[in-house]
Parts: C-alpha cells; structure tokens; sequence
C-alpha cells in the first residue's frame, strides 16, 4: 500500500460554503456551517501519527517481502534452466522472412505453448499404449478425443501450474525475438530501447575504463613532474607555488577550452594557502582537481608549464642566494648605519669591475653605462642616435639585457645536470637539505657541490674565485612569517646584540627604515631552513627609508590636542608602496635590484662572489659624506613629521571639512602670534605668499598645502630654528580654535567619506564611476547622519562646448551621474543658457549658490515636470567644480524636494562639507582623467613601439592600485595588452594581480617596490618591467615587455626601445604635472594651443621636438652622402619625396620631386629652417596624408637601409612623425568635439 501524499491528504478537507451558491439547501448549508467551524487539520493531527506509524511501515513490509518472493523466483528459474537447457528445435521457428513474420509470431504465442504439450502428452499416451502396432486394435482410443480434452482441461486461462518444458522455454525466447522484430510494435520499441540503454552502458564503462587509464597515467606524470620541485625536509611545497603556476597557466595558454579555464579559475579564487604545504600525493591530487577536466594537449602544456615553473622556483633559490650576498654586502659597506649607499660610487665600481673582467666575462654581465644598469633619465638622446653611423652596430645583440641563445643553452644544460643526483635528486635540493656546516657557512650558505659544479664552469671564473674573500654566513632576519614552509621550526639560538639607533633625544621621529633598521633586522639569526626564501619580503621592510614615523615622536607630549588628528590620519592613509627613484644614494631594496640588474641570470656563484669582495674592498666613505647622508635622513624625517603635523592642524580648523581656510582667519591668527610682536613678519611672509602663488592669493583660500606654504614662509621670517618656530605656531594655532567632542566625531567621519572619494579614483583603473558612487554615498551618508536625516537629491554634471546649438550658448552642462531616484529624470539631461535655472551663475562667479525656498525663487529649472506645484517645495544648492587652477568645469548640485518635512534648509555646516566633497570630486576627477591620459599616451606609445621593434612578442600595461584596510598590500591593475600582430586589448573589467597569488610574477612587485627596471626569465621568456614614474619618482603603472622565446634585442631595437622608454616616460611626467597649482600647459604645436589636447599628441610632439634638434644639427655635410648619389635607391628618393611633400604638397607631381636632379637642389639651409619649424597640426597645413604614406610605405629597418642613407632615415623618421601628427589632429577635429570638462582635464594633465 502507498502511502498518500500530504498535498492529498489536505486536499479533502472540508470546504468553506460559497455566499453566492442559490442551489444549496437549507440542510446542506447548515450542514456545511457545522462542517466549517470544525477544526482544521494540523501538519501534527493524530492520524497521521497512526499512518506514518503503522500503516506506512506494513506497506513497507509488504512490499519488500514481496520483492524477496519476486528475486526468489527468478534465482529458481535460473537454477532450472542450467539444470535443463532450452530446447534448439525451436529455433526453427525463428527466421528473418518478412511475409510469414506475423503468422509465426501469432502461432508461437497463442497456440504453440499449448498445443505442443498436448501433443507431447498423446504420443506419450500412444506410446504406453502401444496404438500404433498393426496386431492390437484400439477400438476405444481416439487420438483427437484426447488432444481435445488435453486442451480443455489445461486452458492457458484458467491453468497455470503446468511447469514449462525446455521446448516451451525456448519458444519463449524465439516468441520475444518474433515480436522484437515486429516494427511499431511495443515490445519493438522496448528492445530497441534495451538495445539502446546496453549500447550506451557499454559505451560508458568503456569511457570509464579510459577515463580510468588516462586519470592513472596522468597521476604517473605528475608524480614524476614532482620531482622536479624543491621540496623541504618532509618532502612538502606550498600550495601556494602550485596556484601561482597554474594562475599564470591560464594567462599564456589560449588553448585550454572555455568551460575548463573558468571551472579553473573558480577553485584558483581562494588563495591563502600560504600556510599549507603537501607531499608527493596530495600534489598530484591538488593539481588533478584542476586538470580533469583538460583534454590531453592541454594536459601536456600543463605538465611543460610545470616543469618551466620548477625550474624557475629553483633559479628563485639560487637567485636568493645571491641576494642574501648582496644585502651582506650592503650592510658592511653601510658601517655608519646610515641605511642608504652613495649611488654614484656604486655605479662607478661596477664600471670599473666590468672593465677589469675578460671579454667572456663581459657577456655575463650588463654594462653599467648603458640601461638598464643606469637610468634612462641619465641617457641622453644624443646617446640614442649616437650610434645611427655604426650601420654594423645594428646586426650585434644586446648582451645583458636578454640572455643570447648560446647562454640559453648553457644554464639548461648547467640547470639539467644540478637537478639529477645520483639518488634522482637536484644537487640544489639535496644541499639545501642538507643542515648549514662550517663549509657552507664560509661560502655564504651555499653548497660545496654547487660551488664546485660552478668553479669547473670557466677557467676565469675559477681563476677569479681564488682571491676572493668569502662572505660571512647567511643572515635570516629578512624571511617573511608565512613563507616558511616546514611545521617544525628549526632555531640556532644564536643571536647578535642590538645595537643602538643613530637617533638623537628630542630631534623628532626616529627613522623607522633609516639609520641602522636595516642591521636591526638582521641581528635575529636563526638556522635557515631548506627552500626559505629570506629575501622575499625585503622592499616591504626597507622599501620607505625615512618616511615613517614612529608613534613616540612627541606629538602627544607637546600637542595633546592634536594627537587624535594624527592617529585619524595615520589610520585613513593607505601604506606607501615601493621606494621612489633616487639617483643620488641606493636603499637595501634598490641596492639588491640593481646587483641584480647587473649580473643577470644564469651567473656563476664564484663570480659574484668576486664582484661582492672587489666591491667590499673598493666601496670608501669618509666621516663627511656619513654625516651628510645622516643629515638628510634625518631632514626627510623631520619634513615627514612637519607634514603631518601641519595637516593635523589644517584639520583642527577646518570643522566641516571643506578643504580650504580663509587666509584672511589665519593671518588674524597669526597677526596675534606672541601678542602682535610679529605682524611685520606675518605681512612679509603673506607678500611673499601672494607672489609665489598669485592666483591663491587672489582667490585667498587656502588648501592643506597652500596652509603649510604660509606658515613655512611665516617661520621663515622669524627668528630661531625652523623646526622649534614651527612647534611653536602649531602649538599657538591649536589655541585659537576650540572643538567639541561631537564635532570630532562628525569631522572625523566626513574625513573618511572624503578618504573614500580619493581612494575610489585611485582604485577606479582610469573609469568614473567608482568616483561617482562614492561621492552620492558620501552626500548621502551626510546627510542621514548630520543632515537631521534629510532626503536629498544630488547630481553631478559637467561643461561641454555647445557645438550642436551655438545660438544657445557657447556652453552647456550635461548630467552624468545623480541619485537613483532621480535617473529617469535627470541623467543623461542637457541644461543650456537660455532655460532657467542658476547654475551658470555659479559657474561664472565661482561661488557655490545657496536658494532657501525655490517655490520662491522664479528661475529653478524642475527636470520632473510630473511632480505637482505644491509639492516643489526645498531648498536648492549649486556648487562649482574647479579644477587646480581655479577654472570651472562643472557643477554639483543638491535639493531636498522629496523631503516633505517643513526644515528642509541646508544649514551653513552642511554646504561647508558640500564644498570639501566638491573639492575632493575635483581632485578624483583631475586623477582619473590623468591615469586616462596616461593609458592614451601608453596605446600611443605601444603602436609607435610595434613597427619598428618586432622582436618583441607581447607588452602588457599595469596600473598600481593601492591597498585598502582589508588588503594592505597593493595590486596590479592589467589595463592593455599587446599581442604579436599589434592587436591592443583593453581590459574594460579588472583582472588583478595580487602579490600572494602570483609568486612566479614577482618581478612585478620587485620592479613597483624598487622603482627600477627589473629583468626576468619567467617560463621560458624574457620578461621587462619597466617602471612608469610619478613626479615623485615612485611608479604607478608599468610596462611588462616580453621579448620572443630565443631571441635577443639587436642594438638598434635596444635603442629605439629606450627611445620609446624615454618619451613615454617624459610624457608621463608632463600629463601628471599638470594637476599642480604650480604649474602650467606647455604648448608647442597649434593644436595645443587651441586646447584640443589629446595623449597621443603628447608622445608624438616629444618626438617630434627630439628630431627637430637632430634635424637642426644637419649641415651641407650631411647632406653630402644624398647628393654623391647618381641613381640614388628607391627608398632614398621616396624618403626626399615625402619630405618636400609635406612641406609643399603643390610640387606634388613636378620636376622638383620626381626629378633627382632637381630634388637635390632643394637639400639646403632653407629646407633644415622649414623642417624645424614646421608644424603639421596648423588650421593652415593642408597635407595629402596617403600620397606622403604610399612615398614612405615598406620602409624597412634601420639594419637593411643602404650605405650612406644615415641622413635620409632621420628624415624618414621626421616623416612618419608628422603624418602621425596628422592623423591625430584630424581624427580629433572629425569626431565630436571634446568637452570643457575633458579640455580642463586634459590640459592640466
């Protein structure tokens, strides 16, 4: 018995009776009302209990006894038919002829199975009888009479005891094959059907069986692929090495299937494993879950990109090495504890140790005069083109910079025989697993085996080791917490007395990464263990020499009251990353790059040993050059400290967090500094304020740095130290102005909504719309928490030029973003001058526009033209958006329409904030059009870059993101890559680089932390980071460049890729520049002037300026070589063709171009003067670009151009230029004309 559904059983109860139903009775209707207020039955009602009890329970039984009945049954049968076979003469019944097929079936099943005992039984009653001998008559035996009764007596309908025979089994079976073959039959369709569900089972088990065989085959692969990494003493590697590699798997190889990558790429999501490590078998299992789903190509590219990535983690080790070496060495030279080295002498020994060593020596090694050992900004461009008359010059490679295919092969093979012992082990892994002994210690920790494997590399290298002195031991005081990858944790015990900081009582913040922090570090001394890499956190730890501060630096002393400021500071900003570039001294983290950087990879330990003792032997520092390094750690220090002093005392004043005080308040203030004894000095230090910044004097407002600049030039004036004046004009300001608790808590909070506004555009990847959000948050917030809970309306909208309407306006505002509710009225809108509405007023005076009452006012523009007349009711607040130079490029606007409690005016607390959010919008906006110009100038830049270095195979573009308070460290926004062919993507949705998730992409971070060029071989290509740098000199973005696997850069290519390098990173400066309130658009094209500023134009222009001077410097000598030509080539004469082209497109086509004769009387004087001063962006050039383009097209490398074609390929340089130029100017003045806002934007970047 089933048991009924609940859904059933609540389905019959009783129904409430219907008003409206006239057919019922008066009985049933009553009957029905008493049914009605009969409980209704629960989930827990008694009879359910009962039937779920007993009555489900019995069915239960029942049915299972009688499926033990059915499963008894059949093992019966079964057991009957081994014992008695069927019966083969049945199967004559069974053929495949169509015609009799129905007849055959019909008879087998209805008469046969009958019918064929009956018969069997009366030739057995004949037989006992003996009927059919001649001698006895049976007259009482009639064979029919007895078939018949047979028959009746065992009628298949009502007798079924009868046991089948063999025969009738057999006929069974020839039945069911006879109906099987019936088609449109049921049983027809059930065999095939059977047929079907068998086939497939089949199938599915022999795919099993595969699967099976190619899951244990592949377990068998990885389990040798195992071995190939280095693993600690209990044979473990983090997980963290596996994800990292199959993160960058995913990256470079294109082939895996969709459905696997994103399966991948789902489990790669979670990556804190760093505390996890696995053997052998949970290994192959990690990596199997990744993989199953892999066909085998892709399978196979994943066990080559394991084997590459082994190899690297073990170059990592011996890189590690070396780099413990190196900070060593920088800790003995720093004997004053200074924590920086003199740059320059650094730079000059390695000149002179890369002199000294051989000529194969040599090819180990970077020449420290060119880049990247030494610093593009040290590279003149003179330099660049210095080489452009050596056309030989051009076939050479770059040695150094990417390793040659000879070295390739060198460090595979030197990299083949460490890695096998004798025992199946690498050499690397059984040293490291082997505990430091006096041998290893006096050889720097690294293993007698390796040395001697290296010593036998070359005979200079030998020779050279010999009077090497050796390193002292190993110093683990660097090794980062979670890299440690064994459980047990091995502890010499030997430890190093500390030694005291260079830091004088009273002097301010200590230097937390200055004088002596580096040595601080490395007194800790433990037994380092197998596979640690004790360099890995090193520019994390020593990357801001001297820019922290310490928490006992007196500020809660001498200024109690600002020390809550300070440590609210201190928690919203976000930690520095990387050290900027100095080209003065080098910081430990530089110091290493740069050793790095110069002996490359691949290098032999004895030799870097020998460069290690020349430079401990060579390196002098004399008592003033100490003292002078002091001097200027403890300067940046104490600038460090004033800064943020300062700024906590800006933010005391401004309690509403407006971002700007009146000078006028702040000169009253100080005009009472030591009861008015000082106004003389107040007024000298504001004239002086005024002439440095005119236009902050007129405005007179002042920003944080604006505030600072006052009291600095007010100090200046004074007498005393600098540091004790200013102590003393901070500590008389915070006097002068008192706050309340709650108005701490409110600043404080308005001060990380604006942190926030900042913080989305720096973590934006160049797009607005985490600006936009955050700023309607922050408006929003504001107004719930200090706002008496008002609904306000917020809108941004920005300046364009009004090109579709002119007779409306010169300009016009258009609406980008707005609260929600508000979208479908507002968004997207286009207010002009000629409708109402006051924005434009603000806009022209500067000054935000406050309407208490607008059902007053009589010129309020309502978007929502639905919303009834008594119900537009609110005040209206308009504020102008300016950028750094004080020029409007939009609005921000506010209501409280939709507020319909009777005190909806803004109060003055209020708009005060509503200024600090515009101003903090204006900076966000002024960053993000920045960071855009940046990424424009960069495709730019990558276009330039692909035609004329091919040997380069991919370039990708990264923006620095800086960490929040969930993520201290930064990440690596991914924002273009460039393939081989020069096809640019642009990734609109961010893939971020973590630190942790790509260990095998460290080069990054090395290269952002350092702020230098950082060379790598990373899966078997040679990889580029170059930094792009702020004006401060710390990177923000860089270029990962990676050459073609076994192709080297010729030097040609090195130098039009530093020329590349060069202007992009010029350009950079100049765009980042531009925001500052100190500085101004420089203009040298007509476009520019014409505020149609476009990044690409920028990194054209810079090019542009740099041949003008080499085109300058042409003399009749120069063109000397094009005139000796009496059938010149045809790329000479296209090259003069395009040049005179472009200067007088109406020759197009006479003797003095097509003629050479009369071309080469034009190479004179007049032609340089035109040339230089030619622009192709003027309203008044008018060129025909393609006729120019097809003199000019297929011109080749400088490697192939002909003899005494020198002059002629500047020109052709020059051309090209110009027609990029060209094109630029024009596709800008095609489409829609830019914005004010973008012009503003633009041209203060």
């Amino acid at each position: 018995m089933a048991a009924q559904p609940e859904e059933v059983a609540q389905a019959g109860a009783l129904k409430h009776p219907k008003a409206g139903d006239k057919c019922m009775t008066a009985s049933e209707m009553e009957r029905d009302q008493r049914g009605a207020e009969l409980p209704c039955l629960s989930d827990r009602a008694p009879w359910k209990e009962c039937f779920y009890g007993k009555v489900q329970q019995r069915s239960l039984s029942l049915q299972e006894a009688k499926v033990k009945m059915i499963c008894a049954q059949k093992a019966k049968e079964e057991k009957a038919k081994k014992r008695e076979p069927c019966d083969g003469l049945c199967q004559e019944w069974f053929s495949k002829e169509k015609g009799s097929l129905d007849a055959r079936t019909y008879l087998a099943d209805k008469l046969l199975p009958t019918l064929i005992p009956g018969v069997e039984k009366l030739l057995m009653e004949v037989e006992r009888k003996d009927v059919l001998t001649s001698a006895t008559e049976h007259a009482k035996f009639d064979p029919i009479t007895f078939l018949g009764e047979y028959l009746m007596r065992h009628n298949p309908q009502y007798d079924t005891c009868t046991k089948p025979g063999p025969y009738l089994r057999g006929l069974d079976a020839v039945t069911e094959e006879l109906k099987r073959e019936i088609p449109d039959t049921a049983s027809e369709r059930l065999a095939r059907m059977k047929s079907e569900v068998k086939t497939k089972r089949k199938e599915r088990e022999q795919a099993d069986r595969m699967k099976h065989q190619q899951k244990e085959m592949r377990k068998a692969a990885l389990a040798t692929q195992f071995k190939e990494w280095t693993a600690d003493v209990s044979g473990r590697i983090p997980v963290a090495l596996i994800q990292s590699a199959m993160k960058i798997f995913l990256d470079v190889c294109a082939s895996t299937p969709i459905d696997a990558r994103k399966a991948c790429k789902r489990k790669l999501e979670i990556a804190d494993t760093w505390g996890k490590n696995v053997n052998a078998d949970e290994f192959i299992e990690y990596v199997h879950s990744y993989t199953e789903n892999f066909p085998n190509d892709a399978f196979q590219e994943v066990l080559k990109h394991l084997s590459q990535c082994a190899a690297d983690f073990q170059e990592s080790i011996r890189r590690d090495t070396c780099k413990q070496m190196f900070i060593d060495l920088f800790l003995h030279c720093d004997r004053g504890q200074v924590g920086v080295l003199d740059r320059a002498q650094i730079l000059g020994m390695l000149e002179q140790f890369y002199e000294r060593s051989s000529v194969c020596a040599r090819r180990r090694f970077c020449n420290p005069k060119e880049w990247p050992v030494g610093e593009l900004q040290e590279v003149s461009l003179e330099d660049l083109w210095g080489d452009i008359e050596n056309q030989e010059d051009f076939e050479e490679p770059r040695e150094g910079l990417v390793l040659s295919q000879p070295e390739i092969s060198e460090r595979e093979v030197l990299a083949g025989d460490n890695r096998q012992g004798s025992d199946g082990t690498s050499t690397i892994v059984r040293g490291l697993l082997e505990q430091m002994d006096v041998s290893e210690t006096e050889t720097g920790g690294i293993p007698e085996e390796e040395n001697q494997a290296a010593e036998s590399g070359g005979a200079e290298d030998a020779m050279a080791a010999e009077a090497v002195e050796e390193p002292p031991a190993r110093k683990e005081g660097f090794t980062r917490q979670h890299s440690h990858w064994s459980e047990q944790q091995t502890s010499s015990g030997t430890a190093l007395q500390d030694e005291d900081r260079l830091q004088e009582p009273g002097e301010g913040p200590a230097l937390s990464d200055g004088p002596g922090s580096a040595a601080a570090d490395s007194q800790e001394r433990k037994e380092p263990r197998p596979g640690d890499l004790l360099t890995f956190d090193l520019s994390s730890r020593h990357g801001s020499h001297g820019e922290k501060i310490p928490e006992d630096w007196g500020c809660e002393n001498r200024f109690p009251d600002l020390h809550p400021t300070v440590a609210d500071i201190q928690s919203r900003r976000a930690p520095r990353f990387g050290s900027p570039f100095d080209g003065s001294c080098l910081n430990l983290p530089r110091f290493v790059q740069l050793m790095e950087t110069f002996v490359g990879e691949g290098i032999a330990l004895p030799a870097v040993k020998e460069l290690v003792g020349f430079i401990k032997e060579e390196y002098k520092q004399t008592e003033e050059e100490k003292v002078k390094q002091l001097e200027k750690a403890h300067l940046t220090s104490r600038l460090t400290r004033r800064e943020l002093l300062l700024e906590a005392l800006f933010e005391k004043w401004d309690i509403d967090a407006s971002g700007f005080l009146e000078m006028k308040e702040v000169e009253a203030a100080m005009n009472a500094f030591k009861e008015g004894m000082e106004k003389e000095a107040v007024r000298k230090a504001k004239n002086h304020f005024c002439s440095r910044y005119p236009q902050l004097g007129r405005v007179g407002k002042l920003s944080p740095k604006a505030f600072q600049a006052f009291l600095e030039l007010v100090a200046s004036e004074l007498t005393g130290g600098e540091d004790e004046v200013i102590d003393n004009i901070v500590e008389f300001l915070t006097t002068r102005v008192e706050r309340s608790h709650r108005q701490c808590l409110q600043s404080s909070a308005r001060r990380r909504w604006l942190h926030n506004i900042q913080q989305a555009a720096e973590s934006s990847g160049a797009r607005m719309d985490p600006v936009y959000d955050a700023v309607l948050k922050a408006l929003l917030k504001d107004a719930e928490a200090h706002g008496d809970n008002k609904k306000i309306s917020a809108y941004i909208a920005l300046l364009e030029e009004n090109q579709l309407s002119p007779e409306r306006g010169q300009t016009l505002l258009r609406y980008v973003t707005c609260t929600t509710d508000d979208a479908p009225y507002v968004l997207n809108q286009t207010l002009y001058r000629d409708m109402k509405g006051v924005s434009f007023a603000a806009v022209e005076e500067k000054k935000p526009i406050h309407v208490p009452r607008v059902q007053l006012h009589g010129n309020i523009h309502f978007w929502n033209q639905d919303r009834p007349a008594e119900q537009r009711r609110g005040s209206f607040l308009v504020l102008p958006l300016q950028d750094a130079h004080w020029r409007v490029f939009g609005t921000l606007g506010l209501d409280t329409l939709r507020d319909q409690s009777e005190k909806t005016i803004f109060l003055t607390h209020e708009i005060s904030f509503y200024q600090g959010v515009s101003h903090a919008f204006s900076k966000a906006y002024q960053h993000v059009c920045a960071l855009g110009s940046v990424l424009q100038m960069a495709l730019t830049a990558l276009d330039w870059l692909h035609h004329r270095v091919p040997s380069i195979h991919a370039v990708s573009t990264y923006l620095v993101e800086p960490g929040n308070d969930q993520m201290r460290d930064y990440a690596l926004r991914r924002t273009i890559t460039t393939d081989t062919t020069g096809q640019k993507e642009i990734h609109t949705s961010p893939v971020l680089l973590l630190r942790e998730e790509n260990l095998f992409r460290d080069y990054l971070f090395k290269c952002i932390d350092c702020s230098e060029v950082v060379c790598r071989s990373v899966c078997g290509e040679q990889h580029i980071a170059v930094p792009l740098r702020d004006p401060s000199g710390r990177a923000l973005g860089l270029f990962d460049i990676s050459i073609r696997p076994h192709q080297t850069l010729s030097s040609h290519e090195h130098k039009e890729l530093q020329r590349m390098l060069k202007m992009t990173q010029a350009a950079c400066s100049e765009i980042l520049k531009m925001p500052s309130e100190e500085t101004k658009a420089s203009c040298v094209l007509e476009a520019e002037h014409r505020n149609v500023r476009h990044a690409g134009i920028l990194f054209h222009r810079l090019m542009l300026q740099d041949l003008r001077e080499r085109i300058q410097k042409l003399n009749a000598e120069s063109f000397a070589e094009i005139k000796s030509y009496e059938d010149p080539p045809a790329l000479v004469h296209n090259t003069m063709k395009a040049v005179l082209l472009l200067l007088h497109p109406e020759w197009e086509g006479t003797e003095k171009i097509e003629n050479w004769n009369q071309c080469i009387l034009q190479l004179d004087d007049n032609l340089i003067e035109e040339m230089y001063c030619f622009d192709p962006t003027a309203a008044s050039v008018h060129i025909q670009a393609e006729l120019v383009q097809d003199c000019i097209n297929g011109a080749p490398q400088a490697a192939v151009w002909p003899q005494g074609s020198i002059t002629a390929r500047l020109l052709e340089h020059w051309v090209q230029t110009c027609l990029c130029l060209v094109q630029l100017t024009e596709s800008m003045q095609s489409s829609t004309a830019p914005s004010c806002s973008t012009a503003h934007s633009n041209a203060s970047c």
